[in-house]
């Protein structure tokens, strides 16, 4: 088993919520990006390059990748796939915006960077931001049956009975992801990979009982996508 899920490190929230220990115990993959410095929000070249060097070959298909400060990570694990396929993302938030910052990767531009500098990225559907369908439009699985397709999750599509983040929420109950998660993976497509994101560290404001909902939820989200990914 070992080598089928990855945890991406930065905040140590993982640690706080007690789910790396649980991971650890099913012998998860965990690069420790805690002191790396110039990818809180933002991934400079300098982190981008360290964060680049230090992803193994072949990458595991399911990982966690901390809060949502870091879900450009999708973009960087994705840079590394070899065959086209389509994105699907789950979330609050598009994450298709210009960056800020002179065209520095942002966990809110991630989308867009991906789009424009990964060839293999056939087409995105984001399900859950603002314009954009709640749920998986019909027939879309059925045109692209046989293609390879790569799931990103944001907790913050959840409300607050399902996740803590630091970002506002949606609505979408845990049962309603896992349904369309179960939808995506059954579908006749190929799933290449799954990740996902949406912690609340300490730092950030997290409270005992927000590490605890996060964890419970997390540990029925890694339960679940093992079985439909067959890990």
């Amino acid at each position: 088993m070992k080598g089928n899920v990855l945890v991406c490190d930065f905040s140590g929230v993982y640690s706080a919520e007690g789910f790396l220990p649980y991971l650890q115990e099913r012998a998860a993959l965990v690069l420790d990006f805690t002191g790396l410095e110039g990818c809180c929000c933002y991934c400079d070249e300098a982190a981008s390059a360290r964060i680049g060097a230090s992803l193994p070959d072949p990458l595991p298909r399911l990982r966690f990748l901390d809060s949502g400060d870091y879900h450009y990570m999708s973009h960087l694990l994705a840079l590394k796939e070899k065959e086209p396929f389509h994105l699907v993302l789950l979330d609050h938030h598009p994450d298709d915006q210009e960056p800020a910052f002179g065209g520095v990767l942002s966990c809110g531009s991630w989308v867009k960077a991906m789009q424009e500098e990964n060839p293999l990225v056939k087409s995105v559907l984001a399900l859950g931001p603002e314009n954009c369908p709640e749920d998986i439009p019909e027939g879309w699985l059925e045109e692209r049956r046989g293609e390879r397709l790569y799931v990103s999750l944001d907790k913050d599509i959840m409300d607050r009975r399902w996740a803590r983040t630091d970002w506002t929420q949606g609505t979408h109950t845990l049962g309603k992801v896992k349904d369309i998660l179960r939808r995506l993976a059954e579908g006749g497509m190929n799933v290449a990979a799954v990740d996902v994101c949406g912690e609340l560290s300490v730092p950030k404001g997290a409270a005992g009982e927000d590490l605890r909902t996060n964890y419970e939820t997390n540990v029925e989200l890694y339960k679940h996508i093992i079985k439909l990914l067959n890990l």
